[in-house]
């Protein structure tokens, strides 16, 4: 540093610190007091004890702690050694022992099982998928469901009961092969499957076979001469939830059997590997091209494409990367079986009778009375029914359509307008009021029903297993849900408003006038006069408290002439309120925004002040240091600097920061002044995000049916190990 820019820069210190001598003499004093009445010792006593006690008692707890998790991790992972030990132990020795036998565990257990790759297919274990709904009694009957593997079977229902008619003798079952083989030769001519409500391919085609299988048998002893390794022996009893099982394949008894609850599609229950979406991701559809521009500007594209390159940077540096077990490959197959086993079961059981027929007997003469009386009634019920659906109804759709047509095109014209904008860059009308942006979030919801209405109409033509349209019901009846509610609190708010405008009209009007102009007034002329004992230049705070003053006063005239008019503003808000409690939160924010303008232009106009004043210091500040800023290459060099330049230049410094002070103490105040306005109208666009999109009916579905809301695990199972030895 240069020497005479030493020399200037202890004068200058020497300088402000004899105009400051009182501030300095108040904290010399401060010190002392601190020092004569113990508040140093007993800051000290207070560091010390804490201290003691962090590293006497914290630090002790967190080692313990530590090394218990470490004891617990190594007991586990010699938990699971001694486990595949022993399932390969058990495959040498055909009699299952009690240590063979498995325990119950929990959703998260077996998922975690399932993920690790715990349960591979290279030792042997078979794994059994039951529902828990099956048939707990003592009949024989057949097993259908899928074999994925060879290992792994998924059962869908239990065929017990079926009738036989007097035509079929014990020996013609004993010849045709028995009561599998004929649901064998049901299935491959489509009896269990037919009358379907919808194609059985969609639902065939989710669960990764063409038909269901027959897999084995129930409480039916095995015999020689069925020489299938793969069928199943299954051996249920009512007290047991868990059925036994045999299999030639799996002599030694290492079988796991999952035990699932089926999932009620009529009830939109699903089972899910990820927690299901209420984003509204579909907000634009192929056919409507202005209403996905409206939905998806260019910024949020390019933020999209932004994240995604950054996702597949980070899948690019994953540390640890292995191969899909097996197991893990056949999980959401396993899951669509699951959602899927329901209606399956159901149809196959709707069907099943048909296995044994019955010769059709001739109607008495009560029961063509009967139905000759129902054919009259269907005939005047068809005649009604005709009326209605060729007349009536075309005619009431007609016009609900042209209702919809004219609420589309005035909807379009007003989101028009309050997307247009000056510029390219310039914000538009619902950028800049919060009524602007509650009136097109509101458009775009009207506009959006009618698809999401046709959308979830196309689930009448589909299983009730598909679970596609599931998010989008659940984004439907959240947001009429929404707009009920704010109706119905806008009501309320409303008629309150209307009845008490004028009290509401004059307690506005005080707030503003005590905070905004009065109570302004009188923090501005207590800055321009030694504030808190603060030493300020007098000349300086006089000329900008002046200057506010005099715009506040002009401010307290604007808005006396618009005073007999606030009554019927509130009026207005009121009646809005009809329309929703957003619309009177969003115009008592636009209120807000329009009575404080004043205190915007004051914050504006002192942080033009402040940045300006503390720029140009710190660019004498370099001018002290020999330095100055580079603005080609944006860093800072070396300049070697006259005396004369040195000499203005210190001039300069000194002056702008004996003023600093000043420009701070304004500035800190309008600052204040406009984060209270904010915090206020954050705390209006809280409950304004609240009504528009609080996620009420999923957290209601959460709480009446919490299985219409899958997450990231599978749902209560049992993991079973029995053998039985024949």
């Amino acid at each position: 540093m240069h020497p005479f820019s030493i020399l200037t820069l202890a004068i200058f210190v020497a300088g402000y610190i004899t105009a400051r001598w009182d501030l300095v003499t108040r904290l010399y004093e401060l010190a002392i007091f601190a020092v004569d009445h113990g508040v140093l010792t007993r800051t000290l006593k207070g560091f010390a004890i804490l201290s003691l006690f962090f590293f006497f008692f914290i630090l002790p707890l967190e080692r313990v702690a530590a090394r218990e998790t470490a004891l617990v991790g190594s007991q586990s992972l010699e938990n699971r050694i001694a486990q595949s030990r022993l399932t390969e132990a058990s495959t040498l020795d055909p009699q299952p022992t009690a240590s063979q036998l498995g325990s119950s565990c929990d959703a998260e257990v077996l998922f975690d099982a399932l993920q690790d790759g715990i349960m591979v297919s290279h030792n042997g274990l078979l794994r059994i998928f039951w529902p828990s709904d099956a048939p707990r009694g003592r009949e024989e009957g057949t097993i259908l469901g899928w074999r994925n593997s060879n290992l792994d079977i998924f059962v869908v229902s239990i065929l017990r009961d079926i009738a036989v008619s007097s035509t079929d003798t014990p020996e013609g079952l004993e010849a045709d092969g028995g009561q599998p083989k004929r649901v064998e030769n049901a299935i491959r001519l489509g009896t269990l499957l037919r009358s379907a409500p919808h194609p059985l391919g969609q639902l065939l085609q989710l669960c990764g076979h063409s038909t269901v299988q027959v897999l084995g048998s129930t409480n039916l002893a095995p015999s020689d001469d069925n020489n299938d390794l793969d069928w199943v022996f299954a051996f249920t009893d009512p007290a047991s939830p868990v059925p036994s099982f045999y299999n030639r394949r799996s002599l030694s008894g290492a079988m796991q059997v999952v035990i699932f609850d089926r999932p009620s599609p009529a009830r939109m229950q699903y089972m899910s590997l990820a927690p299901i979406s209420l984003a509204l991701g579909d907000k634009a559809l192929g056919g409507d091209s202005h209403f996905a521009d409206l939905a998806s500007d260019e910024e949020a594209q390019k933020e999209r494409m932004r994240k995604g390159k950054l996702i597949n940077k980070l899948g690019l540096h994953t540390v640890v990367r292995h191969s899909s077990t097996q197991k893990e490959v056949l999980l959401p197959v396993i899951l669509n079986q699951i959602n899927c086993s329901a209606e399956i079961a159901q149809l196959v059981s709707k069907n099943a009778p048909l296995l044994a027929t019955r010769e059709k007997r001739s109607l008495s003469v009560g029961q063509r009375v009967v139905e000759s009386a129902s054919t009259l009634w269907d005939y005047a019920f068809a005649i009604i029914w005709h009326f209605l659906t060729v007349w009536f109804y075309p005619c009431v759709t007609q016009c609900f359509i042209a209702g919809l047509v004219s609420h589309r095109i005035v909807a379009e014209i007003i989101l028009r307008i309050l997307e247009w904008r000056l510029r390219p860059q310039s914000m538009a009308l619902k950028d800049i009021s919060a009524t602007a942006q509650q009136v097109d979030i509101r458009l775009q919801q009207f506009c959006y029903w009618p698809i999401q209405y046709l959308t979830l109409r196309e689930r009448r033509d589909e299983w009730d297993s598909i679970t596609d349209r599931h998010p989008d019901y659940i984004r439907f009846y959240n947001s009429l849900w929404l707009v009920a509610n704010d109706v119905i609190i806008g009501i309320a708010i409303g008629s309150y408003i209307i009845d008490n405008a004028e009290w509401v009209a004059f307690q506005i009007n005080t707030i503003l006038s005590e905070w905004t102009v009065e109570g302004l007034r009188n923090m501005i002329v207590w800055l321009t006069v030694a504030p808190a004992g603060l030493k300020l230049n007098n000349e300086l705070a006089g000329f900008l408290g002046a200057l506010f003053i005099w715009v506040i006063d002009y401010w307290k005239e604007c808005v006396g002439s618009l005073r007999p008019y606030l009554p019927h503003v509130i009026y207005f808000i009121g009646f809005s309120s009809f329309a929703g409690a957003s619309m009177p939160i969003s115009l008592f924010s636009d209120l807000l925004s329009a009575l404080t303008v004043h205190i915007y232009c004051f914050y504006t106009a002192s942080a033009r002040i402040f940045h300006w004043q503390l720029t140009i210091i710190v660019s004498l500040f370099h001018l002290f240091r020999g330095k100055k800023h580079n603005v080609l290459r944006n860093r800072i060099d070396s300049c070697d600097y006259d005396l004369d330049q040195l000499l203005l230049g210190t001039i300069l410094f000194t002056l702008l920061s004996f003023l600093l002070p000043t420009v701070i103490v304004f500035y800190l105040t309008f600052t204040s002044a406009r984060m209270a306005i904010i915090f206020l109208k954050a705390a209006l666009d809280t409950l304004l995000a609240c009504l528009n999109h609080f996620p009420l009916f999923a957290l209601m579905l959460r709480i009446k049916d919490s299985r219409r809301l899958p997450g990231e695990s599978l749902p209560n199972c049992s993991s079973v190990a029995s053998a039985l030895s024949f």
